[in-house]
């Protein structure tokens, strides 16, 4: 008989000051911490899903240059959870979409106080992925957000 050996899972909590239940991270035992994401979320209650979201305005209009457009998506995101009664600190999974990888790396700084800005310091389950265009030629980031709202 033989053991499994791997690395046992931490589950970190989260705090929210009201007392409500929010998503917790997931972070296994021995792993260097992430820096701006998490490796996973756990969470129990009402989920709610945004399409692919991009930095237009009520106009569709969209903003200038990459860190304006980044901006206006998150905006646009919190604006989208606020419909569902769910705050930032809800979500659970990020999944950006960037025509030019090397853009969104030359800018994380900005990226990181706009982020904070607009959603604080929940870093939810997020993944990068470089396309080669969205369906707006003009956008040059679109991100689709999953939110777990408790009960």
């Amino acid at each position: 008989m033989s053991t499994q050996k791997g690395p046992t899972l931490a589950v970190v909590p989260a705090a929210n000051g009201d007392g409500s239940a929010v998503p917790r991270i997931l972070q296994p035992s021995g792993w260097p911490m992430p820096k701006g994401y998490a490796n996973g979320m756990v969470a129990d209650g009402r989920i709610v899903v945004t399409g692919g979201v991009i930095g237009w305005d009520r106009e569709e209009r969209l903003a200038e240059g990459f860190v304006a457009q980044v901006r206006q998506t998150l905006s646009n995101i919190a604006a989208i959870l606020a419909e569902a009664d769910a705050r930032p600190e809800h979500l659970v999974r990020l999944t950006w979409y960037v025509v030019d990888i090397e853009e969104y790396l030359a800018n994380l700084r900005d990226l990181g106080q706009i982020y904070r800005e607009i959603f604080g310091t929940h870093y939810p389950a997020m993944a990068l992925v470089q396309v080669v265009r969205l369906v707006e030629k003009a956008a040059r980031v679109e991100i689709e957000a999953t939110a777990v709202v408790p009960r």
